[in-house]
């Protein structure tokens, strides 16, 4: 009977190769990804197993109950988020090839039996052999396996702020787009108004039939306007609901009906740069790649000639009963192939990570500069729109009031200014969310919290407090003004006149004191 010998160099270096494998985890867990998380102000990962999603629907449940703010939306896409569940998986790809490269080919075992003729005899024998550059380059391909799950780990730890500051820009856009829909109904609502008033100014015989036409398109107008603001108010609901990862099965969920106002400092852009420098993940993937491919290259350039190089050992028992054991060494021979091709791939590979190096460096802090001054953009036209444009649109209806209560202008000029007002209004809002969004997009270029972030802003008003205030912002105040709620009583004092002949009714020709009122919200 033929026995395998004991081979205890070969024996050890199994030892290490499984000892280097077994230094890895097959499924990174959390703390590998919120290190990097935290330390940028972004969101803690509460799973990171891809395979099944976390029975939480009574903690999100009790979560949608109140109306949900940025961070509670974040936080329910740190559970829910299909997209994260993804990044999950790449993250998983990227261990698997991790534990790939630092495994070593599988030991091969040769057993040989001859029948020798003449005679009776049968020689055998037994080789196991191991390929002798998985051995050599063991420790280094561990280590270079483990710069490279590195770098995977910058990425993944990226897409997971990247899908938190998606969900923080799509709640700004839905709240946004939903204030927007809100003042369009206002406004559709007191162009009905003055179409209303038109429809009796022109049957009292007051106004021309071209007037009452354009009274009447004026408020066909802004209910169109109307209805597409709310169709994009329902799709930016829907982005949001698919960021967060909810079914629209599950319960309603309402967003907070206000936005915050701008900081009121905004940060240096050199000094963002220079976080991003030290903080930004994206760029320090780029490095990491950069490194992992030089150390590729020296192991290609030190051992590129070991090639299909083996080591064996091999016992043979003769026919007399004879044996004859030992090792063996195959060592390839470059005549043919010395490795140009791979040595030539290796410092391409450098080539380009290095050259993606430098356009990330370039592209991040063009980008920063860029985002900021965006933000201060939008930050001055809020400021605009604050301080200048409503109260000067709400001294214009104080003072079209005034003049309408003294007969000087028609009802119609009163509700043009109220309608103009509510497009002050929407400016205004638009501009915040413009803003907020503009940030999250700082935010995304710096590659972590702005410091100023850490100051807390006021929040502006709703659309309701702005349609019936109750003190609101100072200067901004105009309770009496809204003319979709006039009284019947007060429409009748302007839409039934003194009774006129029918010989005197006016034509399209004729021109009066209400000529060219018509509402342009």
């Amino acid at each position: 009977m033929t026995t395998i010998p004991s081979i205890k160099p070969l024996a050890i270096f199994l030892a290490l190769s499984l000892t280097g494998c077994a230094s890895l985890r097959t499924q990174p867990p959390d703390t590998d990804i919120n290190a990097l998380l935290q330390d940028r102000g972004g969101p803690a990962v509460q799973w990171s197993q891809y395979e099944a999603i976390p029975a939480d629907s009574e903690v999100i449940n009790e979560w949608l109950m109140s109306p949900i703010s940025p961070d509670t939306a974040i936080r329910i896409a740190m559970l829910r988020s299909p997209k994260l569940q993804q990044e999950y998986a790449r993250l998983g790809l990227a261990r698997a090839e991790v534990l790939e490269a630092v495994e070593i080919s599988n030991p091969r075992i040769t057993l040989l039996r001859h029948n020798l003729s003449p005679g009776d005899g049968v020689q055998r024998s037994v080789e196991f052999a191991l390929p002798l550059i998985d051995l050599i380059l063991l420790p280094s391909r561990s280590k270079l396996a483990q710069a490279d799950f590195e770098r995977a780990r910058f990425d993944t730890a990226k897409a997971v702020l990247d899908v938190a500051l998606d969900v923080e820009s799509a709640w700004y856009g839905y709240v946004g787009a939903q204030q927007v829909a809100d003042m369009r109904n206002a406004v559709s609502n007191a162009t009905d108004v003055s179409a209303e008033l038109a429809e009796r100014f022109y049957a009292a015989g007051n106004i021309s039939e071209l007037q009452l036409n354009q009274e009447r398109a004026a408020a066909s107008e802004a209910r169109l306007e109307a209805g597409n603001a709310m169709v994009d108010a329902a799709r930016q609901r829907l982005a949001l609901t698919n960021l967060m990862g909810l079914d629209s099965n599950e319960s309603p969920w309402s967003a907070l009906d206000r936005l915050p106002l701008p900081v009121a400092e905004e940060d240096e852009a050199e000094e963002l740069i220079a976080i991003a420098r030290e903080k930004n993940l994206e760029l320090l993937a780029a490095r990491q790649q950069v490194i992992v491919m030089q150390a590729s290259h020296k192991s290609v350039r030190n051992w590129w000639w070991l090639g299909g190089s083996e080591a064996a050992y091999e016992r043979e028992e003769e026919s007399d009963g004879g044996q004859k054991s030992g090792p063996s060494l195959a060592i390839e021979l470059p005549i043919f192939n010395q490795g140009q091709a791979k040595l030539s791939r290796s410092q391409a590979l450098i080539a380009d990570a290095m050259a993606r190096l430098r356009a990330a460096e370039l592209g991040i802090e063009n980008t920063i500069r860029t985002n900021a001054n965006t933000v201060r953009a939008h930050a001055e036209a809020v400021g605009i729109f604050r301080n200048s444009l409503i109260p000067q649109r709400e001294k214009v209806l104080a003072r079209s009031q005034q003049e309408q209560n003294f007969m000087l202008i028609g009802v119609f000029e009163l509700i043009q200014a109220k309608a103009k007002e509510y497009d002050a209004y929407q400016g205004y809002l638009e501009a915040v969310r413009d803003y907020w969004q503009a940030r999250v997009e700082l935010t995304r270029s710096v590659g972590e919290r702005l410091p100023s972030d850490k100051v807390k802003t006021e929040n502006t008003q709703s659309v309701e407090d702005i349609l019936t205030p109750k003190g609101g912002m100072e200067g901004m105040d105009h309770s009496g003004h809204d003319m979709s709620k006039m009284k019947d009583s007060d429409q009748k004092s302007f839409s039934e006149p003194a009774p006129a002949d029918e010989s005197k009714k006016p034509d399209d020709k004729k021109t009066d004191d209400h000529a060219n009122h018509g509402v342009k919200p």
